[in-house]
C-alpha cells in the first residue's frame, strides 16, 4: 500500500488564490481607468463644443444706410462688434452711415465678430489732382484709382496722339494739376484718337485772347498748341489779357488741316502790334506767317 502526501497542495491553493484576487483588481482598476479616461473625454468635448459655439452661427445683418449710432444698437443685440475700416464721400449715400461692410449681409459668423465698415464721410475729403495730360488711357486710367477718383466720360478728339489724354476736366470744365478736388469725383477724359481723314480750313484769331481763340479752333475742331507771350507780358493778369498778334498755321481760305491739328500763337499787351498783324492779315497771307 503505497500513501501519497501532498504537502505543497495548501501552498498552490493560496498561490491560486492571490493570482486571482489579483487578476481581478487588474481588470478592476483597467475597468475604473477607462472610465475615468472617457469622463474626461467627454468633459472636453463638452469644454471645445461651449468654446466655440458649436451650431450657433447666424447670418451677419445688412448695416447698408445704417448710422453708426444704429449700427451699435444692432452689433450689441446680436453680440458682434464693429470696426470703421474706411470712409470715402459718396453723393448716392447720406452722410455718416454704412455703405460697405465685411462680412457681407447674410455671410454666417458666431458671436464677438468682427464687423468691418465703410462710412460715407460727412465731409468730403480733398486731395489733390494729379497730370493726366499726355499719358496714355490706361496709365491714365491707373493713376485716378491710385489716387482716389473715378474715370467719368471718355470723350474722343482728333489728334496726333493716337489713345492719349489730351485735356482732364471735371463737371464740364478744365481741372489742372494741383488743383483740390474730392475724392471719389469722376473725371472726363479727352482722349486723342488720331487725326481724321476730313479736313478744315484755318480760322483768324488774331485780336483775340487766349481763351476767345481757344473757343474758336474748338468749333472747328482744332486746338492751340504752343501760346508764346512777348516781352510786354509780365504778370497773370496780363496774359489774361493778351491778344494774338500772330499764329502758325495762319489763316488761308483756299488751304485746310486735319481736323485735331493744333494751331501755335503768339500774345502780346501792345495794341499796335496786334493792329499791324490784323492788317496784314488776308486771305493772301502765306501759309506759314
Amino acid at each position: 500500500m503505497v500513501i501519497n502526501f501532498h504537502i505543497g497542495h495548501p501552498f498552490m491553493k493560496i498561490s491560486n488564490i492571490l493570482k486571482s484576487a489579483t487578476r481581478s483588481l487588474l481588470i478592476k482598476n483597467l475597468l475604473l481607468a477607462f472610465i475615468f479616461c472617457l469622463i474626461i473625454l467627454l468633459l472636453i468635448f463638452k469644454w471645445l463644443k461651449i468654446y466655440t459655439r458649436h451650431n450657433e452661427a447666424f447670418s451677419v445683418p445688412d448695416f447698408t444706410g445704417l448710422t453708426l449710432n444704429e449700427v451699435q444698437s444692432v452689433t450689441t443685440q446680436k453680440k458682434l462688434r464693429y470696426i470703421l475700416f474706411d470712409s470715402v464721400y459718396l453723393n448716392e449715400f447720406d452722410r455718416g452711415t454704412v455703405v460697405d461692410q465685411h462680412p457681407k449681409p447674410g455671410f454666417k459668423v458666431k458671436k464677438n465678430r468682427k464687423i468691418f465698415l465703410t462710412v460715407n464721410s460727412v465731409s468730403p475729403e480733398k486731395i489733390i489732382m494729379p497730370d493726366l495730360v499726355n499719358l496714355t488711357l490706361r496709365q491714365a486710367l491707373s493713376k485716378l484709382k491710385s489716387c482716389g477718383l473715378r474715370a467719368g466720360e471718355m470723350i474722343y478728339e482728333p489728334d496726333l496722339a493716337i489713345n492719349e489724354v489730351l485735356e482732364q476736366k471735371y463737371q464740364g470744365e478744365t481741372i489742372k494739376e494741383g488743383d483740390t478736388i474730392v475724392r471719389n469725383s469722376k473725371i472726363d477724359l479727352v482722349i486723342g484718337k488720331g487725326l481724321s481723314n476730313e479736313k478744315t480750313v484755318v480760322p483768324s484769331v488774331i485780336g483775340y485772347t487766349f481763351t476767345e481763340a481757344q473757343s474758336i479752333l474748338s468749333s472747328t475742331v482744332l486746338k492751340i498748341g504752343k501760346p508764346t507771350f512777348d516781352s510786354t507780358v509780365l504778370i497773370n493778369e496780363d496774359s489774361v489779357n493778351a491778344r494774338i498778334f500772330k499764329q502758325i498755321p495762319g489763316h488761308n481760305k483756299n488751304q485746310s488741316i486735319p481736323l485735331g491739328s493744333s494751331i501755335d500763337i503768339w500774345l502780346t499787351t501792345d495794341s499796335t502790334k496786334v493792329e499791324l498783324y490784323e492788317m496784314s492779315d488776308t486771305t493772301d497771307n502765306e501759309w506759314y506767317d
